[in-house]
């Protein structure tokens, strides 16, 4: 499974294209924990002490908030687009 990074995310992470070892079935909390678990640095900024996703983080599969659906239980499907995005702010 694929994951796209924007912003300062994708600098800590050092690339905007991330692969993780997640397929169709499991969860976006499967592919995120496989995303930050070998990262903790971005692990660091996108949960919280708790281990909760911090509220200015935004977790898309194709194109769509994953808290319209399932939230990070929203199962996989094969071809699935992955984005992490870090707040957005423009002027």
């Amino acid at each position: 499974m694929q994951w796209k990074l924007f912003a300062d995310l994708a600098e800590i992470a050092g690339d905007k294209d991330v692969s993780v070892d997640a397929e169709s079935g499991d969860t976006v909390r499967d592919a995120l924990s496989a995303l930050l678990e070998p990262r903790p640095e971005l692990e660091d900024r996108v949960l919280d002490d708790d281990g909760h996703l911090r509220d200015h983080i935004n977790v898309l599969r194709n194109g769509t908030n994953v808290f319209t659906e399932e939230g990070l239980d929203t199962e996989l499907e094969s071809g699935d687009e992955l984005a992490l995005f870090p707040p957005v702010s423009g002027g």
